[in-house]
């Protein structure tokens, strides 16, 4: 959207999938990469064919603990992600019987872990950690749920807001999706350095973890995620 033919399409803002969330529902934006999550209970028009999920691990989500996973009681969450601060609850209670008490916290592994029985760090912070040094049991929550389930995990999709037509902006978010997967290699380049982590680490990430581009199988896990959320009672993580 910034460099390729789309270039000028939008006014665009900057912002994690959370606070995009909040815009749209307060009429403050009219499209967002949004989690997941909120698509049904802001009632969002999704713009089909792009977002954000993987078909395996996903390497940004993952989740520490300290103790058995079966016996975790509870768990300190970054919640800037809250796909998946849910997809945490159903991993935990549909694979390993937990139900924990969750609550926010900075994404700090060893903070975390000290008033914590578990820990889930999302994101850049995720990323920057290597789960094979770290003296914890870690489970990857993208891996756990497409073994789960034998579907790919939605975290993100575009959506528009309430009473906003997206009608015909389809293409030029494959477009501009597209433009940018032929230039991973510049993205990692440019992107790497700011967030701390190699351009090697960067450039597998978009390689081997995440899929942009979402087809009917993609749709469809999505689908199975909210049944299974819509079985969990709600948290609330603000407290």
């Amino acid at each position: 959207m910034l460099h390729g033919a789309q270039r000028g399409l939008f006014a665009l803002d900057f912002r994690i999938p959370s606070e995009c969330a909040d815009l749209l529902a307060r009429g403050e934006a009219d499209i967002g990469i949004v989690p997941a999550v909120e698509v049904d209970r802001l009632g969002l028009s999704i713009i089909p064919g792009t977002g954000i999920a993987c078909r395996g691990a996903v390497r940004s989500i993952l989740l520490f603990s300290k103790v058995p996973f079966d016996r975790i009681r509870t768990l300190a969450a970054d919640s800037s992600s809250r796909t998946s601060v849910q997809l945490a609850r159903i991993v935990l209670a549909r694979r390993y019987g937990a139900e924990p008490r969750l609550f926010s916290h900075a994404p700090d592994l060893e903070r975390m872990l000290g008033v914590a029985d578990a820990a889930l760090i999302i994101g850049d912070p995720a990323l920057r950690l290597d789960p094979e040094t770290i003296p914890y049991a870690c489970l990857d929550l993208g891996a756990e749920w497409c073994d789960m389930t034998g579907y790919p995990m939605v975290f993100a999709v575009w959506a528009a807001r309430r009473g906003f037509d997206p009608s015909g902006l389809a293409g030029a978010f494959t477009a501009s999706c597209r433009f940018g997967l032929e230039h991973i290699d510049d993205i990692a380049a440019q992107e790497s350095g700011p967030r701390r982590m190699s351009p090697e680490l960067a450039r597998d990430y978009f390689d081997k973890n995440v899929v942009l581009e979402l087809g009917e199988r993609e749709i469809q896990g999505m689908r199975l995620f909210l049944e299974a959320l819509h079985a969990l009672a709600t948290v609330d993580l603000t407290a």
